[in-house]
């Protein structure tokens, strides 16, 4: 599971923005949203007869996926840079 995101913003004639974001206390946060997303997930696995254990399987696998992911976004002079550890 991911544990940290860090974004840093860099900005023309200014100084560069930088956060970081523990994600456990966000999860934590979260947790009663998340619970209702599963179920609400798991409702539409079988509306749409897809096997719901394969499906969070599924979703899990690509959160547990996410360290090491860099996302960069340029727009004009304009650069952010979005890192999850």
């Amino acid at each position: 599971m991911p544990q940290l995101l860090t974004v840093r913003v860099k900005r023309p004639d200014r100084r560069p923005i930088r956060v970081w974001v523990p994600l456990l206390p966000v999860v934590l946060v979260f947790s009663p949203v998340v619970v209702l997303a599963v179920l609400g997930a798991a409702v539409a696995c079988h509306v749409f007869r897809i096997d719901v254990v394969r499906a969070l399987g599924t979703g899990w696998r690509i959160v547990s996926a996410l360290p090491g992911t860099r996302v960069d976004l340029e727009f004009s002079r304009t650069a952010v840079l979005v890192a999850i550890r």
